[in-house]
């Protein structure tokens, strides 16, 4: 016992060593840990687990096997049992998992493709996600894309929205303002997703949205206009590089105005030049895009008194009127909001309805979720409710594909966004460069007719 003792000794000092420089290693380049340990465990568990996991989430199918219990009849029973005593012998069906792919890594986890068993659809693995995160021991799981008869699964062993950076440079008119839980960059597209709503309550990371597209806009050939209804206290910091800034409705109405009339002007172009959208003008002839931020849109529909409908009437109609042309003519939307629900009124569903880009962040009343998501899908929804306070940024979003997602942005500070502003001054459109060409402006009727 003794030697035996004596003989394990060095082994015992081994382990703690090797512990130690797989901690350190974990530490300082958790990348290649995952590949080079984490990776293989992870994958070896998925197959080896794979059976039972199917059986537990109820994704298994039954099949029938050649299999017989003879229940302690013999060979020479089955020669001489009568035809009663063969009745005992019978067929079983047993659990068959669905066949896996290959299990490939990516850099905070790993996916792989699942066959499809006749009968199950992916939308039988999108009601098992966090089952399968649960069995899997990972952060969470979701169904990446889908061929006929095949699904792809992607896992994310670690949160990636804990520390967000934005590491994609921004392009033009488009700006990376964070990270998605599948740790992919997270893109405001404005030449996909032309128009979009931002809700939050207060200390939810609306502002800190905000103040990131402001950082990744400014350095862009583009005018800004804001509309901060809240009078300018949100936007007054970069009107340096604001070609407009509205502060109270009246002024809003005003910058609408302009916008309507500029649209108007460069339908007239885009018709002379015989091409549906100023993207298939000359490269000399393409105006300047313009991207609207408009904070608190809620004090744009209430009104103290009647005497103010006809304004709010005219501003709201305006405003639609600019959501529904402007992807067409290079005019952007971006509303932002701390509640947003259909009691201010019928304008704020019909605006909503044009606004194909969605971020929900912690909201104060279901009534904002229900605005912001409720017609895209109830389990974005769910999602949004449950975002808890301690975690500033985090949103729901919606993505060109057309599905959801849990996303964070970047933290940008005021200061931050300012001092782009500031910066980019120089790069400030007057409302004469909007302006395109001295074209004469088609009328109402001729309008009406091309929204229709």
């Amino acid at each position: 016992m003794t030697d035996l003792l004596v003989s394990l000794a060095p082994i015992g000092g081994v382990l703690p060593f090797l512990a130690a420089l797989l901690v350190t290693w974990r530490h300082l380049h958790p990348a290649s840990f995952w590949l080079g340990v984490g990776y293989p465990l992870r994958a070896a568990r998925v197959y080896l687990t794979w059976g039972n996991v199917a059986a537990g989430c109820g994704l298994s199918t039954k099949r029938r096997r050649i299999r017989w219990t003879l229940d302690g009849i013999t060979a020479l029973d089955l020669l001489t049992k009568g035809r009663e005593d063969k009745r005992r012998i019978r067929r079983v069906q047993v659990d068959k998992a669905p066949g896996l792919g290959l299990v490939l890594p990516l850099r905070h986890g790993f996916k792989l493709w699942v066959r499809l068993p006749d009968g199950q659809t992916p939308d039988h693995y999108t009601a098992k996600l966090d089952h399968l995160g649960h069995a899997w021991r990972v952060h969470s799981v979701r169904v990446l894309r889908w061929k006929p008869g095949k699904v792809q699964l992607q896992a994310t062993v670690y949160d990636p929205l804990t520390s967000v950076s934005a590491s994609v440079v921004d392009q033009f008119l488009k700006v990376c303002v964070g990270r998605l839980e599948t740790n992919a960059p997270w893109v405001i597209d404005f030449t996909t997703m032309p128009h979009w709503l931002i809700t939050g309550a207060t200390q939810s990371g609306k502002s800190t949205l905000i103040n990131r597209l402001i950082c990744g806009l400014a350095p862009q050939p583009l005018a800004i206009i804001g509309c901060d209804l809240k009078g300018g206290v949100e936007l007054t910091p970069y009107e340096d590089r604001l070609t407009a800034l509205a502060t109270d409705r009246a002024q809003m109405t005003a910058v609408l105005n302009r916008l309507i009339d500029e649209i108007k002007r460069r339908m007239s172009t885009c018709r002379d030049h015989r091409v549906r959208n100023i993207w298939q003008l000359p490269e000399d002839a393409q105006p300047v895009p313009v991207i609207m931020f408009v904070d608190e849109v809620a004090e744009l529909f209430l009104m103290a008194d009647k005497s103010e409908k006809d304004e709010i009437a005219a501003t709201a109609t305006n405003l639609i009127r600019i959501a529904q042309l402007g992807r067409a003519f290079g005019v952007y939307l971006v509303i932002c909001g701390q509640r947003v629900g259909s009691d201010l009124g019928p304008g704020v569903t019909a605006l909503r309805a044009q606004l194909s880009g969605r971020v929900c962040h912690r909201v104060n009343d279901p009534e904002t979720a229900n605005m912001t998501l409720g017609d895209m899908d109830p389990a974005a929804l769910n999602a949004a409710r449950l975002i808890p306070a301690e975690t500033p940024g985090l949103a729901v979003v919606t993505g060109a594909d057309g599905r959801w997602y849990k996303a964070r942005s970047e933290y940008v500070s005021e200061q931050q966004a300012e001092q782009a502003a500031v910066t980019y001054a120089h790069l400030r459109p007057t409302w004469a460069d909007i302006t395109t060409a001295d074209v004469v402006p088609i009328s109402d009727d001729e309008y009406n007719a091309y929204a229709a």
